[in-house]
């Protein structure tokens, strides 16, 4: 019986009971209580159950952590798809996507002024250092969910000091 979940099927009572049926208990070693409980029955049968707390609604105090610069990311892998494998285990790596969002970021400080404008110009500058892109087949290049005027200059993805190493800008395979 040790280890048993067995006390949810039934009372001390009728689990003693049950025990001395089966002579695991003899009659000398039964409890005290057990011929009094067998002479004075209760009316209603104790149930150990947890009784069911309440839960209160709280209300989700967690923001939603949803950057600008996500629609940029959103829209290059629903237009260019997935680049590939990332090198997690280099510090100093940019994956395509990165580099394809800090080229759309740095023009958009420049002025230009449509996003879709902005796209086009950060594939042409991938382009031009070397990192081919290919449309997804049969994908329609997606619309923009950011407004126009929606900014992405606040907020800064990588850090200063982490720049693509030489060995793996150039090369079109490469992440």
């Amino acid at each position: 019986m040790a280890g048993s979940r067995l006390e949810k099927l039934g009372t001390v009572f009728t689990r003693t009971r049950d025990l001395m049926r089966a002579r695991v208990i003899n009659e000398k070693a039964k409890p005290i209580w057990y011929d009094v409980y067998a002479a004075f029955p209760p009316k209603r049968e104790p149930i150990a159950e947890k009784p069911l707390r309440r839960q209160r609604n709280l209300p989700d105090n967690v923001p939603a952590i949803l950057y600008s610069e996500d629609f940029i990311r959103a829209k290059f892998y629903e237009t260019y798809g997935s680049a590939g494998i990332f090198h997690l285990y280099r510090k100093d790596y940019r994956s395509v996507c990165q580099s394809f969002v800090d080229t759309f970021i740095e023009l958009q400080k420049a002025g230009e002024v449509s996003n879709d404008k902005l796209f086009e110009e950060a594939s042409k500058a991938l382009l031009a250092k070397g990192i081919s892109l290919r449309r997804s087949a049969g994908m329609r290049v997606p619309n923009w969910q950011m407004s126009e005027n929606q900014s992405v200059s606040h907020v800064k993805s990588t850090p200063e000091d982490a720049k693509p190493s030489d060995e793996t800008e150039g090369q079109p395979g490469a992440l």
